[in-house]
């Protein structure tokens, strides 16, 4: 690629457009209670959150286990029914639509799942397992969609002849592979990767993330991905979303959140991402206690029940998510 092309593209990135505006998302579960099963509370796995991502970006979702990430994902993907807020889709809000409105709009955006065994069908063959998403939205002839599934295959570095094969047959790291050619199946503008590569050997994660990425530059995707490996969402995103019990704390560049973290919960999480340099020493903050049940979550601020700064204010006012530098927000008192 020539400097000039390289140039372009640059500058398209900057002028692109928002693909994914994420409104003040709520998805709480019901709690039911009493002989009569009536609703007494509920789970607030995903509390009033707003973010974007612009086309051909990368927004990287982090956090503890449980605390709302996956829900995040599940909810824009419609999987699960948002409780409020908006979700708008390339300028359509899809947060109510539903049936064949719902059906025509999930062709552009697919989910690549955490678990590579549990989210292939078993008793299919690999070509009919990316094959189904075709049927269900296209009229193929049938020599043309199998040549299809095959390059698709090969794309994502498997051989044809897996076509033909059964899940069980692949390894972890192919079954992951399967799943990528699966979501790209319908040319998505979307996908979110759901953990793609925490069930996978260390050795095969880095072949898988590169794929990512290359696929990206490729068929000019965005992705939601969400992890809990700091140094995984690093190599992966342009923008990086810090989440705690079901809140965005912080919201910043892949740059300037590693280089100046500024919520304290990211602080912490930062401070335990391992150096390979045994000579290289940081100092390691330890959060006290554990992390509040979402059905009770403490009053004002999320996170002053662990917080090592917190302040009387902290347990009284909940602060807003703000932008406090350009394009770094953060929601937090302190500033």
């Amino acid at each position: 690629m020539t400097t000039k092309e390289l140039t372009d593209r640059k500058n398209t990135k900057k002028e692109r457009e928002n693909l994914l505006e994420v409104k003040n998302l709520k998805t709480y579960y019901p709690i039911h209670g009493g002989f009569f099963k009536r609703v007494v509370g509920n789970v607030k796995a995903v509390d009033d959150i707003s973010f974007t991502i612009k086309k051909g970006e990368t927004m990287g979702l982090v956090g503890e286990s449980g605390c709302g990430k996956s829900t995040t994902g599940r909810t824009i993907l419609r999987l699960i029914k948002p409780t409020g807020g908006q979700i708008i889709f390339d300028g359509e809000d899809i947060t109510k639509i539903s049936g064949s409105r719902l059906r025509k709009a999930r062709q552009d955006f697919q989910m690549v799942f955490q678990d590579p065994y549990a989210s292939l069908n078993p008793m299919q063959m690999v070509g009919d397992i990316i094959s189904e998403p075709i049927k269900n939205f296209e009229r193929r002839d049938k020599k043309e969609l199998e040549e299809f599934v095959k390059s698709l295959l090969v794309r994502v570095g498997l051989p044809e002849a897996a076509y033909y094969k059964y899940a069980h047959e692949f390894s972890g790291g192919q079954r992951q592979r399967i799943g990528i050619a699966r979501a790209l199946a319908l040319n998505p503008k979307l996908i979110i990767a759901d953990e793609p590569v925490s069930a996978l050997d260390v050795s095969v994660q880095s072949q898988v993330l590169n794929l990512l990425k290359d696929l990206q530059e490729e068929f000019d995707l965005t992705y939601l991905f969400i992890a809990h490996d700091l140094s995984v969402v690093k190599h992966m995103s342009d923008t990086i979303g810090v989440m705690y019990l079901g809140n965005l704390v912080e919201v910043a560049s892949n740059k300037d959140l590693y280089s100046e973290p500024l919520h304290p919960y990211t602080q912490a999480l930062i401070s335990a991402i391992p150096e390979p340099d045994p000579k290289l020493r940081k100092e390691r903050i330890v959060l006290q206690g554990d992390v509040p049940s979402p059905a009770n979550p403490p009053t004002g601020c999320p996170f002053h029940t662990r917080c090592p700064m917190a302040q009387e204010i902290c347990s009284q006012e909940k602060p807003p998510l703000k932008e406090v530098r350009p394009g770094h927000h953060v929601a937090c008192v302190l500033y």
